[in-house]
């Protein structure tokens, strides 16, 4: 290990909205990074250009910045390694593919399509386990090991398409320890020639992130379990470029898995589910499906944050909440899990009703208000206070305030029949009544304290107990069994509305029981 200041990268490529598993490798990269005092920067891997979606950059810079990931060095920041976008930096990665080939490291392969598919076929009849282009299969294709350096010559002076192709060495081993997973052991044989520099000049992944990372100074890869059988080849093109005294040092993480725990967690699975696993809404520009996003959904940033950090990571602690500082200084490398993690979305409900639960009630008020009006909900900031007063502790999001207390703004037209016929009996009838009859007669504040203390003493005279009439009261309220307190609902309805449907439900309900 070396002793340089600590620089990450995180490296998506702009084919599409930005994965859960993508978000939880930038977070890490960051918390890493920002523990150790380092830098971390974005570079945009877009050397697939077959695959590159518009606005697919632009979504990844707002994700970041909505979960409170910061870049020191990017396309936006600029920097002293600019460009950062790979497409920009297409000349740099064929100096370092041409030098590989000038030191027998790499080779031109001149191989059609047709070529490339008639030599899997003939080792799929052959019975061969992997169909590779390798150190065997390469003698006996079209690549400037076969042919003469004349001809090699003349076809890239004739323009012919081609490749470059990185010369494997059948044996050597090829170590590396890996924070997370301690040391991986590859043979060389089991590695392909792998292309280093397409056809149209574009590098492919493999040169142009060993390249980038090298120039730009990295000293810790943090990526997914899905890079983990490339890492070898990585080490190899550090070792042939004679950069492997400074190769950074890798730590891959684990997959999330599907909320069952069986398999890696898809958009399908999200889909399904009903659930998101994108950090913002996505439209696809070519289908025009939108796919849900954790910040529409009514996710708080931090709460989404907290419950990523912990899919494949825990503090060793009891600790589950944690701001971003607090997950910065307790994050490391120990403690995040080989094994995949499975994709709770109920666990983030949790986090995200936590931190609902310690906003401030002003903050939650100015949340609330606009949700209200969208709904065309007539109500003041006394009132909204009110019913987040009442609401707060029940509900997972701010938008669920409005939805959770739709049945203060309407009377109920339908009753619970289940509970109408367990709990309204001449008893509820008589109950009720009479507590109609004292709420007309009330001369001091309807407050939540004061309707207690006239419910208290209206079924004391008429020898009811309370326990005995609750429901069938909020039965008569609001047309359902359970809810929140109900002393705070009727104080928010008001003493008026109160008495209203009371007495609806005593007009409507006994003709539901004769009909029962």
């Amino acid at each position: 290990m070396n002793n340089k200041p600590v620089r990450v990268r995180f490296a998506p490529s702009p084919t599409g909205p930005l994965h859960a598993g993508g978000v939880r490798t930038a977070l890490y990269n960051y918390l890493f990074a920002r523990q150790q005092g380092g830098q971390m920067l974005l570079r945009i891997e877009d050397t697939d250009q077959n695959r590159y979606v518009p606005g697919a950059e632009e979504y990844i810079l707002e994700a970041l910045e909505w979960l409170g990931v910061t870049i020191d060095e990017g396309p936006q920041q600029g920097g002293p390694h600019a460009p950062y976008r790979q497409s920009e930096r297409k000349e740099m990665y064929r100096e370092y593919a041409e030098r590989l080939v000038a030191e027998g490291k790499a080779y031109y392969a001149f191989d059609t399509a047709d070529e490339l598919d008639a030599m899997r076929k003939r080792l799929e009849a052959a019975k061969v386990a992997a169909a590779q282009y390798n150190a065997i299969t390469r003698m006996e294709m079209t690549n400037s090991l076969t042919l003469s350096a004349e001809e090699t010559k003349s076809r890239l002076e004739g323009g012919e398409a081609y490749v470059i192709r990185m010369k494997i060495s059948p044996k050597e081993d090829i170590r590396f320890n890996d924070l997370i997973r301690g040391w991986v052991v590859v043979h060389s044989s089991q590695i392909d020639d792998k292309v280093l520099l397409k056809s149209d000049g574009m590098p492919t992944y493999h040169l142009a992130n060993i390249v980038d990372d090298h120039l730009m100074g990295i000293t810790h890869v943090i990526r997914g379990e899905e890079w983990l059988p490339s890492a070898p080849l990585h080490v190899l093109l550090y070792r042939y470029l004679g950069w492997e005294s400074t190769m950074p040092q890798f730590a891959h993480l684990p997959l999330l898995l599907k909320p069952d725990g069986n398999g890696k967690l898809s958009k399908r699975d999200a889909d399904l589910g009903g659930f998101p696993i994108f950090p913002l809404e996505w439209t696809d520009p070519n289908t025009g499906d939108i796919a849900k996003g954790f910040r529409e959904e009514g996710y708080f940033a931090d709460a989404t944050a907290n419950f990523l950090a912990l899919l494949g990571w825990n503090a060793g602690t009891e600790q589950e909440l944690f701001n971003m500082e607090e997950l910065i200084a307790a994050f490391s490398f120990e403690r995040v899990h080989k094994a995949g993690a499975r994709f709770d979305i109920q666990k983030a409900n949790w986090f995200n009703q936590q931190y609902l639960k310690n906003l401030d009630d002003a903050t939650l008020i100015a949340q609330a208000k606009p949700l209200f009006a969208a709904q065309n909900i007539n109500v003041d900031d006394h009132q909204i206070a009110q019913i987040v007063f009442l609401l707060k502790d029940r509900v997972h999001f701010v938008k669920e305030i409005v939805s959770e207390s739709s049945f203060l703004f309407h009377t109920p037209e339908t009753y619970d029949q289940e509970l109408v016929l367990k709990k309204w009996d001449e008893q509820a009838v008589n109950a009720i009544s009479g507590f109609k009859d004292a709420l007309i007669a009330f001369d001091v504040e309807f407050t939540a304290h004061n309707i207690k203390e006239s419910l208290s003493a209206t079924m004391e005279s008429l020898g009811i107990k309370m326990g005995k009439i609750m429901q069938a009261l909020r039965l008569a309220l609001t047309g359902e069994g359970h809810g929140p307190d109900l002393m705070v609902t009727m104080e928010i309805l008001g003493k008026d509305e109160v008495v209203k449907r009371l007495d609806n439900a005593l007009t409507r309900l006994p003709a539901q029981i004769r009909l029962a």
